[in-house]
Order: structure tokens, then sequence, then C-alpha cells
């Protein structure tokens, strides 16, 4: 009897993980291959050699570009090389990304930037932040900007037990911002059995230096975040849910979801045009090619547009796409002025003109 116990329970853990290893590929696209869909007059950004995880332009055409963000497992040019903070002045025809200075004291060879966010205060001052993982941490770090000087103050280094795995930020005051967590745990073994799992366990944070609290939860892996240009609506994307998820910002900062778009694809940072309010997505067709790398058959790119995100009948468009042979694993896209950017996760970077 006590035989036959144990043997129904390994039967039953082993269908288990192979339900789980089924549903991981399907929640990876794993089988899924693009189709092209190029943009006229297209040129990578110098400058930029090993990734450009997030960028965020400011309304008169400067913009910051995360670099070199390293994570275990994932693929990186330059495992050697700390990460930085670039700028690019978009007003110019031909602009270069050149990387800002940081102010002493802070630890630029642990600086592993991912997810950005700017902020214009009253006063014209403008913050940065960033989703920092020195040596594979989670802080948020918060500069100013000193456009005369190209350079960086660092102000202030956040941590908190409700940001252990922080993804991207949306900055909604001078040390008060929105942030995704993409895992719940911190260690990288449980992040990943996490994962495997499809424990459904991350979350969105408010955070504020009175309030620290979970305002939206229960995504598969939360991703980019960002804001309507009226304030009114956060958008939250569930990268191996394929969704983007319409959230409603109450008075006290909590969040109601109004709606769930359903994607086909792995939706990574969230930007938006702020004439128009049009998502613009960056996007991983096959999330296994990501993960998993093969330079001969490498991550696909792909950017979405999705316009009039809040009616009843949102309208998605692939701006571009590229089987990988030229860019791979895109995971922004920002516009400005006509100008498409697309930074990727450790690859190289593009400027299109739309």
């Amino acid at each position: 009897m006590a035989r036959l116990v144990v043997v129904t329970a390994l039967g039953l853990a082993l269908a288990l993980l192979g339900e789980r290893f089924v549903a991981l590929r399907n929640r990876l696209n794993a089988s899924r291959e693009v189709e092209a869909v190029d943009l006229p007059n297209c040129r990578f950004i110098k400058g930029v050699e090993a990734g450009s995880e997030d960028i965020d332009i400011l309304p008169n055409g400067l913009a910051f570009l995360s670099v070199g963000l390293k994570f275990p497992g994932l693929q990186s040019f330059a495992p050697e090389k700390p990460g930085g903070i670039l700028m690019m002045d978009l007003n110019q025809e031909s602009p270069r990304a050149l990387e800002l200075r940081v102010s002493r004291g802070f630890d630029l060879a642990s600086f592993n930037p991912h997810g950005i966010s700017t902020f214009i205060d009253k006063d014209d001052t403008v913050y940065l932040f960033v989703a920092n993982h020195p040596e594979f941490k989670s802080t948020v770090e918060i500069f100013k900007f000193e456009e005369e000087e190209n350079s960086l103050l660092h102000l202030k280094t956040l941590r908190h037990e409700l940001l252990p795995s922080v993804n991207d930020i949306v900055a909604v005051g001078p040390e008060h911002f929105y942030a995704t967590n993409s895992h719940y745990f911190s260690d990288i073994f449980l992040k990943y059995l996490e994962v495997y799992l499809n424990l459904r366990w991350t979350n969105v944070i408010y955070y504020s230096p009175e309030d620290v609290r979970v305002v939206a939860e229960g995504f598969d892996s939360a991703n980019g975040i960002n804001m309507s240009p009226d304030k009114k609506y956060v958008y939250v994307a569930d990268s191996l849910a394929h969704e983007i998820h319409v959230m409603e910002k109450q008075a006290n900062w909590s969040l109601t979801e109004v709606k769930v778009l359903h994607l086909d694809t792995i939706v990574d940072n969230l930007s938006i045009d702020p004439s128009t309010g049009d998502l613009w997505v960056g996007c991983h067709p096959n999330g296994q090619k990501l993960f998993i790398y093969d330079p001969g058959n490498p991550p696909a790119s792909q950017v979405l547009r999705i316009q009039n995100v809040l009616s009843e009948r949102p309208t998605v468009s692939t701006v571009y796409a590229n089987n990988g042979s030229v860019l791979q694993g895109s995971s922004v896209g920002s516009v400005y002025g006509g100008k498409l950017l697309i930074g990727t996760l450790y690859h190289r970077a593009l400027q299109c003109q739309l």
C-alpha cells in the first residue's frame, strides 16, 4: 500500500511538471516565427552595442536610454562592462547616444539598470528613476538630470521589502512612483521556479515616502508600466500572459482594473505618444529564443502600436518586425517627432523614420 501511495504521488508530480512544461512553452510562444515588417531609413544608434532595455523621451526631445542590463541566464555581449544611462538629442539630424556622467559616490561598478522613468517637477527639475540590480539585487535609484553638464546627480537609493524584483517604473512625483515586480521572490532559483509553476504572484507597488503598498496583483509576470497623458490611467504589461491591463488611478493612488487587452506576443516595455495617447509596445515574438540564445537562430523583434486603447475596439498594428537578422530581442519602442527608437534586452538599438 505504501508503495502504491509513493508511485501515485510520483506520477501526479510528474504529470504536473509535464503540464507546467507544456504551459510554459505556450507562454513563451516557443514555436512562433514572425513575418517581417520593415520601416524606411532605419539605422543603428551609435554608442549602443549591448542592449538598451528601456527608453524614456522628454517633451523637448532628449531621450534617456538604459543600457547594459545583465541577469543570470540572459545573454550579454559585454558581460564585464557595467551598465549606464545614455542620452540622445532627437532634434539633431544624426544624433549619437552619449553616456551621462554620474556624480561621485554612486557605485558605477555595480550599476545594472533596467526600467527607467522621468518626472518633471513644477520648477522644471527633471528627475530620472532607475530600476537597478546591483549584484542582482533590487533598488530604485533617483537622479536629478543636470542638462548643462550632461550629468546625473544621484539623490537617493530606495530599498523596500515590497520591491524584491523591480522591473519597470512610472514616476508620479519627486519621490513617488508605481513599480512592477516581475517576480515575487528575490532568490534567483525561486524566480525561475515561480515562472515555471506560473504562480501569478507578481504585482504593482505604489511608493511614496509616507506610503508603500500593493495596488494590483495576480500577474503572471508584471513588466512594463506607464501612464496615460491625462494621468487618469495606468497601463501594465503582463509579459508571459500576453496581456496589457488598463487600470484607472484613484484619488488615493489605488488602481482599479478597467479592461485587459489580449495579444499574441510577449509584451515588454510600454511607451506613450503624448500627443495621441497611443501605446507603443516593445515585444518578443518568441521568448524561448530570447532566453536560450542561439546566434544561428536569434530572438526576433517586434513593435506594436495600439490606438484608441480605451475604446471598445482598440486598433493593434505591427509597426516593425524582424526575425533577428537585424535586431534581436526588442524590449521597447518610443516615438518622438516622426522617429521611432527601438531598444533591446542585450543587442543593439535602431532609429527609424515613421
